[in-house]
């Protein structure tokens, strides 16, 4: 049977209202496709009573945190900033293990999450969690940080209070139709995947600030040179592992970026994109001329399986 989406808007929404009650909820979102859907299903479910939170981790984007709640705003939902980079980091700190630090970004983002939420009077929490998410984390691929439930992690006795997933039975082919059929701005429900613990999934070794802003300055630059590209995804990663190089004649040791662009239906299974060697040069330029660390800049050919699309 085919997906119809406005049956699914129509249901969830009652459903939310429903468990909701009289209640007030906050939705966590990063201004990803997954958790802006189920703001909106949740703000067209209790209107004012739902508070919408941006977490700056000190991990997101360029500008990111600013644009994604000013734009909420305009479109008439309660939307906060709060800056919570010092316990992100401090969780994460030392760590080189991937799945050590998603399991340690997940425990800082329910931790500041329950906290922030309390603070706004909210009962409820409202996340984006997909299909996905659900079976990669159970499946043991790696842990999405906003599956608890579904492996074990009681959310109200852990964290205090219940969390509710409009979207944890679909894929994201059916969230971007979602989207769509709420109105959003084919900017939004067509996003570019980016994962919630952010460009902490792109720095391979220890995250600190500066390895972090490193690898943001690489990001903007992949995103500005692929941005006309018909692609699933596009980003950058900082590798461990430093290049020798010469720079003015003189031998360098430096940093090594990776440039990755994938091809994808639903996030299962991916590959890689077939970029004309023209745009790989110029980005390849931009990176070595704006991040001057860099010393060696690749292209990663690897489809999922038996890669992930993100690194860790």
């Amino acid at each position: 049977m085919s997906f119809n989406a406005e049956r699914f808007i129509s249901e969830k929404i009652e459903e939310l209202r429903r468990e909701i009650g009289g209640a007030k909820a906050f939705a966590a979102t990063s201004g990803g496709v997954d958790s802006t859907v189920s703001a909106v299903l949740a703000h067209r479910a209790i209107g004012a009573r739902l508070t919408v939170g941006f977490l700056d981790d000190g991990l997101m984007r360029e500008g990111e945190p600013e644009a994604v709640v000013s734009r909420l705003r305009g479109m008439g939902l309660n939307a906060k900033l709060y800056d919570v980079r010092e316990p992100f980091f401090r969780a994460l700190k030392g760590l080189t293990d991937p799945e050590e630090k998603r399991k340690a970004f997940r425990e800082a983002f329910y931790r500041t999450l329950s906290e922030t939420a309390r603070k706004e009077g909210a009962e409820y929490l409202v996340q984006g969690t997909i299909a996905a998410d659900v079976l990669e984390t159970k499946g043991g691929v790696k842990t999405q940080h906003n599956v608890l439930d579904q492996i074990g992690i009681p959310s109200f006795k852990e964290y205090g209070f219940k969390v509710l997933e409009p979207l944890v039975t679909l894929l994201k082919p059916e969230v971007r139709l979602v989207g769509e059929r709420l109105g959003l701005p084919k900017d939004m429900y067509g996003r570019r995947p980016f994962p919630g613990p952010a460009l902490a999934l792109r720095v391979i070794g220890e995250i600190t600030p500066e390895r972090v802003e490193t690898v943001r300055k690489a990001t903007k630059i992949v995103e500005e040179g692929t941005q006309d590209l018909e692609c699933f995804q596009a980003f950058a990663v900082l590798l461990n592992d430093r290049a020798t190089g010469v720079v003015n004649g003189k031998r360098r040791y430096g940093e090594i970026v990776v440039i990755r662009a994938v091809d994808s239906k639903d996030a299962l299974t991916a590959s890689p994109t077939k970029m004309e060697w023209g745009r790989l040069e110029a980005i390849r330029d931009r990176i070595l001329r704006e991040i001057p660390s860099v010393i060696k800049v690749l292209y990663d050919l690897t489809p999922k399986p038996p890669s992930t699309i993100e690194y860790i």
